[in-house]
């Protein structure tokens, strides 16, 4: 049988991870939040006969998060990872939306 931990620390540990999962609801909200705007793009790219994607803002976006990321002490590889998968499910409600498939609220 092994030693409970101090009580002090589970209760530093279930504070942190309170911390962690208020983020974690902060981000899926600015994420809906984000979503909604990119929605509106898709409409506005769908009636303009724009394509469903931006390369070189893209290239443009990725330069600046990772720069941000530098700043900000975080791995800009994860962040380039996170943006990419981000801008892909963009892509791919854009052509939803252009192909009439996408509901947009």
């Amino acid at each position: 049988m092994t030693d409970a931990p101090p009580q002090a620390a589970v209760d530093r540990l279930n504070s942190i991870r309170q911390s962690i999962d208020n983020i974690d609801a902060a981000l899926v909200h600015l994420l809906a939040e984000r979503f909604k705007f990119t929605q509106s793009v898709g409409v506005l790219k769908a009636e303009a006969g724009m394509p469903p994607s931006d390369p070189e803002r893209e290239k443009v976006q990725i330069r600046r998060l990772r720069a941000l990321a530098v700043e900000s002490r975080l791995d800009p590889d994860f962040t380039e990872k996170f943006l990419n998968f981000i801008v892909s499910e963009v892509i791919h409600h854009h052509e939803r939306i252009a192909a009439g498939d996408e509901v947009v609220e």
